[in-house]
């Protein structure tokens, strides 16, 4: 059907009024090509001329402005907010200890201290009402409060010329109670600075007091107090703080305490004092047994294994060799077993390998100390010397090489500084040949358990015998035994090598039978009776032909 005029009419305005929408369409597409192919070309150019955009300038600048201001803001912060709070408490706490520690010559002994007490009551009051706006400072003024406690407390017997309490068993009683006001609020606050700070007042009350068994016992409760620290919050710190402040508290004490005006003469009783040393080294020492295997040991750890057992060591030996040599060979014995304890604890529970080996050597250290101290030269080499086999024993069971390396070093010490102090070799000397064997042996048996790669160390001690026991029998047997003693030595090795299925020992019965041939015709030859060369002679042929018989043997079985 055609459509009614008015209807066509209608059509041909709608297209009329829709071409001019059509050409503005086109002419915007067109300018937003041409922008387009522009920006290309631009990019192009900028590329060929190693120009960076703009806007990828801004962005490279900006973020390296705002960092820059970012950490000058956050070290004005730093500085303005911590450190000067740190300091400004630090002054204002010296300042009143300098104002309680003033000599006042007309005032009341007590008065001081008195108004110490009162600073220090409204310097918490003040901590306590700052602790929501300004924690930081609230902190340092909680911790220069207790600073100060503790000093308005000493300030009732010392800094004056008239003390207002003359008995120090109260003032050490009063000191230790402000401490214990220290270490609760630590525990409560859970703040490890606080901690420390308690544990050395504690420590320095001991000196106070003067008193022997006094300053042991509170050296002792401090000492548990920095292990409870330790296992409750794991604030590792704290121990190794507190093995530092334990030794030198008792070295201070050990030199008469002349922190407190006395002079420094090293003391004499009571001698129990050598007990509480190894007391505290097993105190501190409980606190990382306890911990149990949290992986591996960290520096910190190791450190305080260290400081712990050389410290407890140092100064029993020091005290027991200038100050009580009586009973040196008990104390040291006694250290002995404890160390050695201590390196078992640590291995069963811990499988620690650097402070297992530290008790391990301080206890042989002292084992050591404690021969020497028992015999006499050169009879303390020897049993120095069989000492070695429970030194390799023990290392084999902590896998610690470093131990038998140590040890065998050791040994060649030894047996050197017992030929030069002996004058004469003896047949005891054999011993160390025997002992080397023992060593090689032991660490053969087990050598999976120290996971060795080599066997030098085994081979070490097998050529330390084979030069050992050949040379004590030159200086003990008979002249005209001694190639024979030598050849029985030969045919041992020989039956050891069948015995334990070990040709190393087959060659040291060979070189042993090379020697005893050498021997034979460059001493026996010119230099023994002729009875004694013939039976040397006879004795050495038939051996040398036996043996020729017995690997011609082994031979033709190995070529069948």
């Amino acid at each position: 059907m055609e459509a009614a005029p008015w209807e066509q009419t209608l059509s041909g305005d709608s297209a009329i009024d829709a071409n001019p929408m059509t050409l503005q369409d086109s002419e915007r597409q067109g300018i937003l090509e041409q922008l387009k192919l522009l920006e290309g070309r631009l990019a192009r150019i900028e590329t060929y001329l190693g120009i960076t955009p703009v806007s990828e300038q801004a962005s490279q600048i900006a973020p390296s402005h705002a960092d820059a201001v970012e950490a000058e803001e956050k070290l004005e912060l730093q500085l303005g907010q911590n450190w000067f709070a740190r300091v400004g408490i630090v002054i204002l706490a010296l300042g009143v200890v300098f104002l309680l520690t003033f000599p006042y010559q007309h005032l009341p002994p007590a008065l001081p201290s008195l108004v110490g007490y009162v600073l220090v009551g409204g310097i918490i009051a003040l901590s306590r009402s700052l602790s929501r706006s300004y924690q930081l400072i609230s902190r340092y003024l909680l911790g220069g409060g207790l600073l100060l406690l503790y000093f308005t407390t000493l300030r009732l017997s010392y800094f004056s010329p008239e003390p207002a309490i003359s008995n120090s068993a109260v003032v050490v009683a009063l000191l230790l109670l402000a401490v214990a006001v220290n270490l609760v609020v630590a525990a409560q606050r859970q703040s490890q600075y606080l901690a420390a700070m308690g544990l050395a007042l504690g420590y320095f009350t001991t000196l106070a007091g003067g008193e022997a068994y006094l300053v042991f016992a509170v050296v002792v409760g401090m000492s548990v107090v920095a292990v409870y620290f330790q296992l409750r919050y794991q604030w590792n710190m704290i121990p190794a703080i507190g093995i530092l402040l334990a030794f030198c508290t008792h070295f201070v004490w050990a030199m008469s305490n002349p922190l407190f005006g006395n002079q420094i003469l090293l003391v004499s009783s009571p001698e129990a004092n050598l007990l509480f040393i190894l007391i505290y080294a097993v105190i501190f020492s409980t606190g990382y047994v306890l911990r149990g295997t949290d992986g591996e040991e960290q520096p910190l750890e190791i450190l305080s294994a260290f400081a712990n057992g050389v410290g407890s060591y140092g100064l029993l030996l020091v005290l027991t060799l200038l100050s009580f040599t009586a009973n040196i060979v008990a104390w040291h014995l006694l250290a002995s077993l404890v160390y050695l304890a201590l390196a078992v604890a640590f291995w069963i529970r811990r499988e620690s390998r650097y402070a297992t080996s530290i008790y391990a050597m301080l206890g042989y250290t002292a084992l050591s100390v404690a021969i020497i101290a028992q015999f006499k030269m050169p009879d303390s080499f020897v049993w120095l010397c069989w000492q070695s086999i429970i030194v390799v024993s023990t290392a084999v069971w902590f896998r610690s090489r470093f131990i038998v390396v140590g040890n065998f070093v050791v040994f060649i010490i030894v047996f050197v500084a017992y030929l030069f102090s002996a004058g004469t070799v003896g047949a005891v000397s054999a011993s160390f040949g025997v002992v080397a064997l023992l060593s090689a042996r032991i660490l053969n048996w087990k050598k999976g358990r120290l996971e060795l790669k080599t066997e030098m160390m085994r081979n070490a001690y097998l050529a330390t015998a084979l030069f050992i026991i050949p040379y004590a029998l030159y200086h003990t047997v008979p002249s005209g035994f001694v190639s024979l003693s030598w050849l029985c030595v030969a045919a041992a090795y020989y039956l050891f090598s069948r015995v334990l299925h070990n040709r190393k020992y087959r060659w040291m019965a060979l070189l042993t039978t090379a020697l005893t041939v050498l021997y034979v015709f460059f001493v026996d030859l010119v230099g023994v009776n002729p009875t004694f060369r013939i039976i040397s002679f006879l004795v050495l042929g038939t051996a040398l032909l036996v043996i020729s018989m017995v690997y011609s043997r082994k031979r033709g079985r190995s070529r069948e």
